[in-house]
Formats: C-alpha cells, sequence, structure tokens
C-alpha cells in the first residue's frame, strides 16, 4: 500500500523517531493509503491479522456490555455458542499468522501489533466472556452489527471481486476508501438512531393512510406473491424517488455525495449522505407499510435488498444471462454511476430494469464499461463529515 506521506518518507527517518512515534507514524501511513498490498513480506497477511484481531477486540467488548453494544433484534436471535466458536476460530488465525510472521521477521510492527490486540482480546476474556442478564431499553451502538457485517461482506465479496473481477487492475484498498469505510462505520453503529428516526417518520407520514381491509388482503397472499410484489412496489418507489434525487438541484446536491465515488466496489455503496438515506428508507417503507405487507416478508426483503445494493456497487462479473433482463446488476448499475454523458441520468432502477424500460430510462452498452465515474464537473471533498456537510454550503460559481 502507498499514500504521498510513504513516498515522500527517508528511510532514516524513520531511525531517528522514538519507537512509539515511529510506530503512530506508520499507522498514519497504512491508514492513509492505497493501492495493492505489498506482497512477499508479511505485510497483507499483516493487514489481515491486525483486521482479524481489531475485530475479535470488538466482539469481545460486545460480550462484556451487551446492552451499550449490540442490537437487540439481532442479539435476541443469537446463537451464542456458536458465535464464540467464530470468535475463538478468529483470535487463533489472527494470532497465529501475526505471530509466524513476526518470529520470522516480516513486517515486524505491523503483526507485533496485530499480536498485541490478540492478547488484549484475549486478556478481557476472549471468547470466554460470561454473558448475565443486562438491561434492555438502553441506547446502544450496533457493534455486533459493525463487526458481523463487515466480516461477512469482505469474506464474500473481496474473494468475488478477485474471483470474477469487472476492472482486474483495481485493488482491494482503492483511492478513497477511508471514506467509505467512514459511510460503513457510521451507517451500522448508529443503526438503533436510524431505526428510530425512521420509524417516527413512517408513522408520522404515512400512519393516517393505512386501510385495515386492504392490509389484511395483502397479508393473505401466498408467500410467493407477497415477497416479488412487495420488492416491485418498493422498486416504484425508490424509481420515481431516485429521478427526483437527479432532476430537482436541491435534491441532487444531497444525492451528489453517492455519485462522489470515482472507484466502485462492494464498500462504495454505503456512500450515502444521511438525509438521502433517510428520506429514501422513509418513502419506500412508508408505502410497504401503507399496504400491510407481512413482517416476514418485510424482514427478508429488507436482507435482499442489502445484498443486493452491496453486490451492485461490486468491481464484479458474473454470467448473469438471460437474468440480466430481469434483474439488476452490476454491469447495470455501475452505467447508473458513470459519469460518460450518454448514460447521466440514467438506469434508475433498484431492482427490476424494466422499469427504466418502461419509462424511457434505460442504458445498456454490452460489453463495455464506462470510461469514468464520479460527478460530472465538480469534486466533492473526502471524508464523512466534509460530505455531510457539502450540500449546504454554497455552491462556488
Amino acid at each position: 500500500m502507498s499514500g504521498p506521506a510513504l513516498a515522500r518518507r527517508h528511510p532514516c527517518d524513520d531511525r531517528r523517531m522514538d519507537p512509539l512515534r515511529r510506530l503512530a507514524d506508520r499507522f498514519a501511513r497504512l491508514l492513509s493509503g492505497s493501492g495493492p498490498l505489498a506482497a512477499g513480506r508479511g505485510f497483507a497477511s499483516g493487514v489481515l491479522a491486525l483486521a482479524l484481531a481489531g475485530l475479535s477486540l470488538l466482539a469481545v467488548l460486545a460480550f462484556h456490555f451487551p446492552e451499550y453494544l449490540t442490537t437487540p433484534e439481532l442479539r435476541r436471535r443469537y446463537p451464542v455458542e456458536l458465535l464464540r466458536q467464530l470468535l475463538l476460530a478468529t483470535l487463533v488465525l489472527a494470532g497465529s499468522v501475526s505471530l509466524v510472521n513476526a518470529a520470522l521477521g516480516r513486517t515486524r510492527w505491523l503483526n507485533g501489533s496485530a499480536f498485541a490486540v490478540v492478547l488484549l482480546a484475549v486478556a478481557l476474556g476472549g471468547h470466554r466472556v460470561p454473558v448475565g442478564d443486562f438491561a434492555d431499553g438502553t441506547p446502544y451502538l450496533g457493534v455486533d452489527w459493525f463487526v458481523l457485517d463487515l466480516l461477512g461482506s469482505a469474506l464474500v465479496f473481496v474473494l468475488l471481486e478477485k474471483l470474477l473481477p469487472l476492472r482486474p487492475d483495481q485493488p482491494v484498498f482503492r483511492a478513497d476508501w477511508q471514506t467509505d469505510l467512514g459511510y460503513f462505520t457510521v451507517n451500522h453503529l448508529a443503526v438503533g438512531l436510524l431505526l428510530l428516526v425512521t420509524n417516527a417518520l413512517v408513522h408520522a407520514f404515512f400512519g393516517w393512510a393505512s386501510y385495515p381491509p386492504l392490509q389484511e388482503a395483502v397479508r393473505s397472499l401466498p408467500g410467493w406473491v407477497e415477497l416479488p410484489l412487495l420488492m416491485l412496489v418498493a422498486d416504484l418507489a425508490q424509481y420515481w424517488l431516485h429521478r427526483a434525487w437527479h432532476r430537482v438541484p436541491a435534491l441532487w446536491r444531497i444525492h451528489a455525495v453517492h455519485h462522489s465515488i470515482d472507484t466502485l466496489d462492494w464498500l462504495a455503496g454505503s456512500r450515502m449522505h444521511l438525509l438521502d438515506m433517510l428520506a429514501t428508507r422513509v418513502a419506500v417503507l412508508g408505502i410497504v407499510f401503507v399496504l400491510g405487507f407481512s413482517r416476514w416478508a418485510i424482514d427478508l426483503y429488507i436482507v435482499v435488498v442489502a445484498f443486493h445494493a452491496v453486490l451492485n456497487h461490486a468491481n464484479v462479473r458474473l454470467p448473469w444471462g438471460p437474468l440480466r433482463h430481469v434483474l439488476v446488476t452490476p454491469e447495470f448499475h455501475h452505467w447508473h454511476h458513470a459519469s460518460d454523458r450518454e448514460a447521466l441520468d440514467r438506469n434508475f432502477a433498484a431492482h427490476f430494469p424494466f422499469l427504466d424500460r418502461l419509462f424511457g430510462t434505460l442504458h445498456r452498452a454490452p460489453g463495455e464499461l464506462p470510461t469514468r465515474y464520479g460527478v460530472l464537473g465538480e469534486t466533492l471533498p473526502r471524508g464523512f463529515l466534509r460530505q455531510q456537510w457539502h450540500p449546504f454550503r454554497r455552491p462556488t460559481p
């Protein structure tokens, strides 16, 4: 991994620093860098070990403070013993990799740090932390959701992006990955607050429109009809709202945050202004609430839409065949993010591309890829907080 600071520093400079400052400087350069990981020096495996060790430490803290660091909707369903075994396996893997690398003298500062984090997690109880009774209804951060989703998504999609890449030369740590990891972190840690605000707004704006006979009729549908109908209704609502985000100048300044991504991968879909996220969720779930879809269908839809959103931003090329005419694919959605003029304001659908064909906004270019992504004619600042503030700044002439 490389970066501007790393490129400018002379090797002798490291030896003039005290050990703690030298270690802090190395981590600063690591976290600010981008590009391919250096091979053959224990660097890539050290980064993996450090990431697993850090997630394991967060998991141990979640076991210690479940009322403050776990999501109530998830912790009620956890197979606790299975999670303990997963935590143990992760600690063993991170500890083994980092210890072997350090013993062989391979990037010792990185692997030694990873092993130190493993030791800290073990000292705090590791996978054996007891969980007794604890208070419910407390404010919380979704640390458990962050750990599980980051671990699972990275495992699935990084592997897919390496085995079946849309752009083979794109590294895992591409430019500005830090901004999108920041979005991923906030979106997961603040899941409780986002759910609370979303539910309050749905009931405030749509509660008056509920009609019990219609809701009962929808819930009486067979499951194989109800779920596809829910996805279609949600995609119709999302389609027209999405067009509005692009066509109304004041809304576009907010939605442009999502389109400021220059390189698409599995993490890029996390970049979304909080107002954009809340408005879209409230509009879509509000209509779903009014129509009265079953709870199981809504829960399953949320899982499907979350996976589909990550997949559609991912750097993957899958053999979709005729399914590409039925479902939105990464190639389809990548054209939506393109700043090529022929693709601007096209491909708004989230699930079903026939909506774009029906409403005249479809763009397909079989065998071709966008030449560039991002916001045409404008460069947004990097970083979560700067981008949240950007829509409210006075536009520069």
